[in-house]
Parts: C-alpha cells; structure tokens; sequence
C-alpha cells in the first residue's frame, strides 16, 4: 500500500475516533508535524511508527497497510504482495503478508533489511514480535546486544525493548516478522 494510502486510512480513522492531529500525535509520542506528513502521504513510515499509530488509533498494524476488504480466507500470491517503503528513519522495505480484521491479534510481514543501512536507531512497538531469517543474515541489536541470526534461526522478543535488525554483510537479508498484539 502507498503512503498516501496509508495516510488516508490514519486521518479517515482518527476523524474517526474524534482525535485532533495534536491528540494523535501526542499518543504516539510524534511531533503533529510527523504525524501530518504521513497522513497526508509526505514520508514513508518504519514499521514501529505505523505501529504506535495503529495501537493508538485501537486497530492492527496489518488493518492499517492492506487496503483490501476482511474475508474469512486470505490468499495472497507473491506477485501480488506490494512493498512498502519505509521513512529514512529505518533502513527496511516490508510487504504485508496477509490482511487481517482490525480485531486481529497477529500480523506477518516479510522484512527485506538493507545491506547499507549498516548504523540504524533501535527502536520500539507495542507488540510481541517473532522473527524467522529467510534468506541472508542480520545481527539483531536487541536491548544494545547484538546477536547474529542466519537463515533458519528464529527469535521471539518484546518489542518493547529497543531493537532493530541489522545488515551482518553486503547483502540483502529477508525476515518474516509475525507482530503478536497484546490488545483485548
């Protein structure tokens, strides 16, 4: 989904909600200036940003990137699958693997961790998130402890914790990431 996608679906969803852009915005922590740039499809946003606003807004971050309807069976071909790109403040491209219903509890993302973005800012989500390295191989800088993961290994962590994944070398990595919310 486009960021001006993305950022219609925040501002239509928060009008919603009866939220100003200022109430939003102080939710997840942004400056009102952020939070106006991406509804209104100025800047691509990482993952954790479009988390906090998902978790604020009450609705999951899988909700927030499809801009397909709910159904009760959910067949995505990969050449169907589109990337999202992410701001600058993340050096990832994620493509939603699936589109759930705003009650859902989990959301699979396919990961591709660039091989330049080598010096990234760890950072935060509100949701459990289990990771599996399809292809290539990251350090994991979880809670300022880098632990290195190659194809096959997984890892299960609070994202809460300040984390972020890493390039190990010159290549491309592919990550699943399964964000599990803690929402009722």
């Amino acid at each position: 989904m486009k960021p001006e996608a993305i950022g219609k679906k925040i501002k239509e969803l928060r009008r919603k909600r009866n939220l100003t852009q200022q109430e939003l915005a102080e939710k997840c922590g942004f400056t009102n200036s952020l939070l106006s740039k991406i509804e209104n499809g100025q800047t691509g946003s990482a993952i954790a940003t479009l988390s906090k606003i998902a978790s604020a807004l009450g609705v999951s971050l899988s909700w927030l990137l499809q801009d397909e309807e709910q159904q009760s069976l959910i067949i995505l071909k990969k050449e169907d699958r589109q990337t999202v790109p992410a701001g600058e403040e993340i050096g990832y491209l994620y493509e939603p693997l699936a589109n759930h219903s705003v009650s859902s509890k989990i959301e699979p993302v396919l990961v591709s961790v660039l091989p330049e973005n080598k010096d990234l800012t760890p950072y935060t989500h509100d949701e459990d998130e289990f990771i599996l390295v399809l292809s290539g191989t990251i350090n994991l800088n979880y809670n300022g402890e880098l632990q290195t993961l190659n194809q096959g290994d997984s890892a299960y962590f609070n994202g809460g914790i300040p984390h972020v994944f890493l390039p190990a070398n010159d290549r491309k990595a592919q990550v699943l990431s399964i964000f599990i919310s803690k929402l009722h």
